[in-house]
């Protein structure tokens, strides 16, 4: 049974082609639009130094200089994403090792038994009603192998049972068992990319914006450099489309086939009470760190926020006439 649990689905399979197929659709896009820069580049800076060696003047200069920087700026505006350093905010995780947590990870070894798929490189916790898996993704990422992180939410652990936690990790680890998942790393850094073209151009359209206000004539340049990259913005903006509407619903059938092993694993029951847990757990918590953050400025604060989540939980399923046993929604 856990054979065909593990094993995609049509869909599955139809949906992964699918979006292997918009990331490639990105790739051989943007590869031609690299060509057509980097051929603009060689024809303009030939023309230009041309013109400068035809008739040496400070206009020509000018001319022939404002060539060859036409192509490299549209060049430099494909590729500038390359240059940029960005940094994974961890300050919210809290890295846990075997040592410290011998029962939860006794517990990850038997679901990783069972799911038969690999260790993750590191497990955090947080203090999030959730729990996820997640790659160190860069772009560098697309091309070499990256091991798969687990993060696991304080909130979420304060309001499961055992067999229920272990449920929810079981399809985490669904998400383990998922060659797909390297999908989604494609996709992540064709997004980065894409986004940093469309959107994140202050600084370039600051330097842009000084060599126009220099000279007219560099301006001229500037100008219709600006045009065809607006041109190759709204190509990609079309590609962008695409490759997220098939992710789409590759990540809908994601989850599908991991909740199918979780239910394999452990049982449907305890993956059904938790997830119709999870909605009260997490409004209990957001109730929770709201009135503390309204109470900032008199400087009330509380030295463990969980027993509390399990007092707002108890308290809003009385208010909507909910069965709750011990400080848990009865099983249903």
């Amino acid at each position: 049974m856990l054979e065909n649990a593990l094993k995609p689905s049509k869909d599955f399979r139809r949906t992964a082609i699918k979006s292997i197929w918009a990331i490639l659709l990105f790739i051989f896009t943007y590869i031609f639009l690299i060509v057509i820069s980097v051929t603009l580049t060689l024809v303009c800076g030939y023309l230009g130094i041309k013109l400068m060696e035809f008739y040496t003047h400070f206009y020509t200069i000018l001319l022939g200089l404002g060539m060859i920087g036409f192509g490299f700026l549209i060049l430099f505006f494909l590729i500038k994403f390359m240059f940029k350093h960005k940094k994974t905010d961890r300050s919210h995780l809290v890295e846990v090792t075997r040592v410290e947590e011998p029962k939860l990870f006794s517990m990850i070894d038997e679901i990783i038994s069972a799911v038969q798929t690999d260790f993750p490189k590191k497990v955090y916790l947080s203090a999030e009603v959730n729990a996820s898996v997640f790659y160190d993704s860069n772009f560098w990422s697309m091309f070499l192998p990256i091991r798969k992180n687990l993060q696991i939410g304080m909130g979420l652990i304060n309001t499961t049972t055992i067999n229920e936690l272990k449920a929810i990790l079981a399809h985490e680890f669904g998400h383990f068992s998922q060659k797909s998942m390297k999908v989604g790393s494609y996709v992540y850094n064709a997004n980065s990319i894409i986004h940093d073209i469309l959107y994140d151009n202050e600084s370039y359209n600051q330097v842009t914006g000084k060599i126009a206000e220099s000279n007219s004539y560099l301006g001229i340049f500037v100008l219709a450099s600006d045009k065809i990259i607006v041109l190759m913005q709204e190509i990609l903006v079309k590609v962008y489309g695409v490759l997220n509407t098939n992710y789409s619903k590759l990540s809908h059938e994601m989850e599908y086939h991991a909740d199918a092993v979780a239910g394999h694993v452990v049982g449907s029951k305890p993956l059904i009470n938790s997830l119709l847990r999870m909605q009260l757990a997490n409004q209990a918590f957001d109730t929770v760190l709201s009135y503390y953050n309204r109470k900032i400025e008199a400087n009330i604060k509380t030295a463990d926020v969980y027993p509390q989540q399990l007092m707002a939980m108890n308290f809003i399923a009385k208010a909507n006439k909910l069965t709750y046993t011990h400080f848990f929604l009865k099983s249903i």
